[in-house]
Parts: structure tokens; sequence; C-alpha cells
């Protein structure tokens, strides 16, 4: 019971002020959607990354054993999404937002606060957690780039645009300056820390306006499925591996965790800027947001299995 309050007072309900504030503004002032998702990928999500990886304290045997558990998992999942896909005989436009409803979570202000719930602020854990959310923004910042403009262009039209943005050229960077201990200036520092600070709300409320525009009939059985797959097969996907893999306490629980997050904000901001599926991949991430209520208190739950 207290996992379940926890889940709805301090993410579910968070959460859906701030979109709420986003579908408000969305119905009494003509705003454009293209310009707010052109701002967070341009400006929002580089500082963010660069941010994370330059400020996080990472130990290499930790961070591969993560990312190696995070290529299984992804590709498993990748896996379950194609085969679902074939099943329902999706069309290339939906496949695509399928695929990153489901591959692209909500690692970030989702995960962390029930990876603290969890583990009453264990630095291990919250490392495991960490680098989960960078593999993340990495991750939509490439693949999910690519997958989203694929979807209406070819595949050269899909790596111009991950060439042209800004998150590919600051993740070396970031790692460099932090690998060789070049300080920030602090002229540059705090309005970083500004931008990145307001990273959470934009997303939010770009979300909003996007629902607020949206179509209410829902396409159930699709966005259904996403939900299925992200919420249910993540996790069950998830403690196989850790099984597999040998893995176990503190680790294996993280692991887990991590992959029973909800739908990333980050899939509608991709398919608002390249035009795919924008009202599926709106309806996927509000409604993976309300059942995770349910599904999340259930696996937090189950966590003590992996121990």
């Amino acid at each position: 019971m207290r996992e379940f309050e926890f889940i709805l007072t301090r993410n579910i309900l968070p959460l859906a002020l701030i979109i709420g504030v986003g579908m408000l503004l969305g119905r009494i002032f003509p705003l454009d959607l293209k310009t707010l998702s052109k701002l967070t990928f341009h400006l929002f999500t580089p500082v963010v990354i660069f941010k994370l990886i330059y400020e996080s304290h990472l130990s290499p045997a930790v961070a591969g054993q993560v990312l190696l558990f995070l290529v299984l998992f992804l590709a498993c999942l990748l896996l379950a999404v194609e085969a679902a896909s074939r099943i329902r005989k999706q069309g290339d436009g939906r496949k695509q937002a399928m695929r990153n409803s489901v591959l692209l979570y909500n690692s970030g202000n989702y995960a962390i606060p029930l990876n603290q719930l969890y583990f009453g602020n264990d630095p291990f854990s919250m490392s495991i957690q960490v680098i989960v959310m960078i593999a993340q923004n990495i991750l939509g910042n490439t693949y999910g780039v690519m997958n989203a403009a694929s979807g209406r262009g070819t595949l050269r039209d899909s790596l111009r645009s991950v060439l042209t943005l800004p998150s590919l050229y600051v993740i070396p960077a970031a790692f460099l300056m932090k690998g060789f201990r070049v300080p920030v200036p602090q002229a540059l520092s705090i309005p970083i820390g500004y931008v990145a600070d307001a990273y959470v709300a934009i997303a939010l409320v770009t979300l909003g306006i996007q629902l607020g525009s949206m179509k209410w009939k829902f396409d159930f059985s699709d966005v259904l499925l996403s939900n299925v797959l992200r919420l249910c097969a993540g996790p069950v996907i998830g403690y196989l591996l850790v099984l597999a893999m040998g893995y176990h306490g503190t680790m294996a629980q993280a692991l887990v965790l991590s992959c029973a997050v909800p739908t990333s904000v980050s899939s509608v901001l991709l398919a608002v800027e390249y035009d795919n599926q924008p009202q599926f991949a709106s309806q996927a991430v509000f409604s993976s947001t309300v059942f995770s209520m349910f599904t999340m208190a259930v696996v937090i739950y189950l966590l003590k299995m992996v121990g």
C-alpha cells in the first residue's frame, strides 16, 4: 500500500499536474508544438545529457555490467516489438512509433524517485539508474531519431536528422572533459544548471499541449499492445536476463525496476518533431503513465524475488 501511495503522490499526480497545465495552455493559446520540440532537441536535451555525463560518478566495472544488460534487454525487447508488429501487420509509420513507445522509457523523473523509495537513497543503486538514464538519453537521440525520421523518409534522411542534433557531439565532448578533468567555467555551469532544471517541465508541458490537441478516440488495440510490451513484457524480460546473467542483490533489483517504468515523453517529442504518429505516441505515453500506477506497485512488491 505504501508503494502504491508513493507512486500516486510522488509520480503520477505531479506529472499529471504539469501535463494538465500544458493541456490548458494549449486550449487557451495557439502554441506551436514544432517550436517547443526544436527547443527540446536542440537546447534542453543536449544540455541535460552533458550535465548527466559530466557530473556522474561511474564505476567502470558497474557501468560495463549495466551496459551489457541494457544491450541484451533492448535487443530482446526489440524482437518482441517486431514480432508483435508483424502479427498486427502494422504499416511503417505505426511500426516505428511502436518501437519508440516501447524502447524509450521514463528512466529519469519517474524511475529515479522510485529507485530512491525502494533503496532508500542507496548510492550504488542510484549509480545504476544514472547509467540507465544516460543510455536512454543517448538511445533516444540516435536510434530514436532515426526510427522516427525513417517513418517519413529514406535512411539518408534519417542519418541526416541524427547528424544535425547537438547531442551527438555533446556526448563525446562530455566524456572527454570528464576523462581529462577539464573544469566547466562557472559562467557556463550556471546556465547549464538552469536549462537542465527546466527540461522536465518543458517536456511535460509539450506533452500536455499534444494531449490537449489529440483525438481522444483511442486506438485501443495498438495502444494497449504498446502498454503491455512496456509495462509487462519489460520487467519480465529484465527479470529473466538478470537470472541468466547471474546478477543478484541490489544490482539485479535496480535493473529490473528500471525496466518496468512507463513510456518516455521523448517518444512524443520525436513523433511531433518528425510528424510520425503523434496521436498514437501521445496516447501511449498517457495510458502507460496511468497504468504504471498499478503495474509498478506489483513490480516493487515482487522485487524481493530477485534478491
